[in-house]
């Protein structure tokens, strides 16, 4: 997990996508690999989910291309078995924590309190999503965190935005940061891959100062 969490580092930023087409994932991918975001999530919120991500696995090697909303067992399962690179959850359920220590795959649970870091904590896990960010306390929760729960790192996502995203890169505790505003909807359903790579370039310049 020091491993990921090292990588996530050097990426700053991981794009949230959600993807109702399967066609589409290379070509997303395509576009932020191009605009300097390799470290892919692809949400599970739709039927198209796990087969453009094996797309993506397939055709864009310098993706590192990973599944979001990992809500069971199965999903976990199902991410592993065609190769995930990883798997964010937005929460965590005992079930879920004691599967993703024998997954296959890095699996970081999502927290929005002091006791859910902890009880990650306890389960081994020290690479956590921070979710949803903004919504739970923000910077001020992770400057929080990081005095008891020094030995923990967090990849924040909910209301990062390219206005304050710097400002959470900037706290000691966290890794990388995630959003969806690099790739919306309407871009990816368009096929306006130039806009996606333009958004993503914006962010590597962000991340780089």
């Amino acid at each position: 997990m020091s491993d990921l969490a090292a990588r996530m580092r050097r990426a700053g930023f991981v794009p949230v996508v959600t993807i109702e087409r399967a066609e589409h994932g290379p070509k997303l991918a395509r576009a932020l690999v191009d605009g300097g975001l390799p470290m892919i999530e692809v949400t599970l919120r739709t039927p198209a989910a796990l087969d453009a991500l094996a797309a993506v696995l397939g055709e864009v090697p310098e993706a590192e291309a990973g599944v979001g909303t990992v809500l069971s067992v199965d999903d976990l399962g199902r991410a592993a078995s065609i190769g995930a690179r990883f798997a964010f959850s937005p929460g965590f359920t005992p079930e879920l924590l004691a599967a993703g220590a024998k997954a296959g795959l890095p699996f970081i649970p999502g927290v929005a309190t002091a006791a859910e870091a902890m009880q990650a904590r306890s389960a081994g896990y020290r690479l956590l999503k921070f979710f949803p960010a903004e919504q739970s306390g923000g910077i001020a929760a992770l400057k929080a965190f990081h005095g008891p729960l020094a030995d923990l790192a967090f990849c924040p996502t909910g209301g990062i935005t390219e206005a304050n995203l710097r400002d959470y890169l900037a706290q000691p505790n966290v890794v990388a940061v995630g959003s969806s505003f690099v790739a919306p909807a309407a871009d990816i359903e368009a096929g306006r891959w130039d806009r996606i790579t333009e958004r993503a370039r914006k962010v590597r310049a962000l991340i780089a100062g």
